[in-house]
């Protein structure tokens, strides 16, 4: 467990909670990283305790914006871990006041290329060279990981989103490679989509969307733009997979919607991505029970935090959610 910094810390706590009186089978190893530091000793503890354990829950891991000498930490664990696939799942929560309803949508990302590479430069004195990166065995593994998700979860369209009409090689490698494993799943509808468009479709049209694949400044614009039509930041969860390991975490990352102490943080992300980090550990009967507390909270009691425009403080939140946990006792 990687609090990180903002209300991470808090949010962490009520994970616990909830695990508690869930009676998950889960012992949590603590990794906390100080982002005023300028040293990266307890980044590599963190990656070395996901590399034991396999699997690991994070907030986000603040990095001094003015420090152009410490690299992000968050892009630093996923590119050393190679979790090259981010997962958001975004679906609307009937009861939350939202500006469009039914929306049923994933959102699957390059993650750990494209501009967040990390490669700049100042090549002379007031001109930086920044680097996008996309390379052809990446845009195969994303392309193929979101076609195989597609064809497991019963989804019928997968969309491209790019801008190969300008970034002719690097958009334009990752937009070939999606249309030559598309060949491959005949049964799966595939188009593209150019990111400007998308946006703009999105906001007026956002049910013609199903699956949809992108780089990673793409994934990170468009997830927003979603969250923000289905209720906000507060209420999805991002996963981050590799080959070997995953990571769960609030789905929008850097999108703050509360400040640490005030006891108005919206709860919910964080613990949809501790329901998400059951169902990939095998704890079917522990996530569910959790998932359908944490629906209950929210579309039926209407339990909501200031974000989603209601007057309830975290702690109402997380205790309305225990009182249906305790009430619908399944444990042996």
């Amino acid at each position: 467990m990687l609090p990180g910094g903002g209300i991470g810390p808090e949010l962490m706590s009520y994970v616990r909670e909830v695990f508690k009186y869930a009676g998950a089978p889960v012992d949590f190893e603590l990794i906390d990283i100080d982002p005023s530091s300028d040293e990266n000793k307890e980044l590599e503890y963190a990656i070395t305790s996901i590399r034991r354990n396999g699997v690991a829950i994070k907030g986000n891991i603040e990095t001094k914006e003015e420090s152009a000498a410490v690299v992000s930490r968050n892009v630093a664990i996923r590119n050393e871990l190679d979790l090259y696939v981010n997962v958001l799942h975004c679906k609307s929560y009937p009861g939350v006041p939202a500006r469009q309803k039914d929306i049923d949508i994933v959102i699957i990302r390059q993650n750990t290329e494209g501009e967040y590479a990390m490669l700049e430069h100042e090549s002379v004195d007031g001109v930086i060279e920044s680097m996008k990166v996309v390379t052809k065995s990446n845009s195969d593994r994303v392309a193929r990981y979101a076609f195989e998700y597609a064809k497991r979860t019963g989804r019928k369209k997968i969309t491209t989103i790019h801008k190969a009409n300008i970034m002719k090689l690097s958009d334009g490698l990752f937009l070939e490679t999606s249309k030559r494993i598309a060949k491959d799943y005949p049964e799966i509808e595939h188009n593209d989509m150019i990111i400007d468009n998308c946006c703009m479709q999105l906001v007026s049209k956002p049910h013609q969307f199903d699956v949809m694949i992108m780089t990673n400044l793409y994934g990170s614009i468009v997830s927003n733009v979603v969250c923000g039509l289905i209720g906000g930041a507060g209420l999805l969860s991002g996963k981050n997979y590799g080959d070997h390991y995953a990571i769960f975490e609030p789905g929008t990352r850097n999108t703050g919607t509360a400040i640490a102490g005030k006891n108005i943080a919206n709860p919910i992300a964080m613990l949809s991505a501790s329901v998400d980090m059951l169902y990939h550990l095998g704890h079917v009967q522990h996530a569910d029970m959790i998932k359908r507390a944490i629906e209950k909270t929210i579309c039926e009691d209407k339990v909501h935090t200031p974000d989603l425009g209601g007057t309830a403080k975290s702690t109402d939140v997380v205790q309305r959610i225990i009182d249906h946990i305790l009430q619908a006792d399944i444990r042996p």
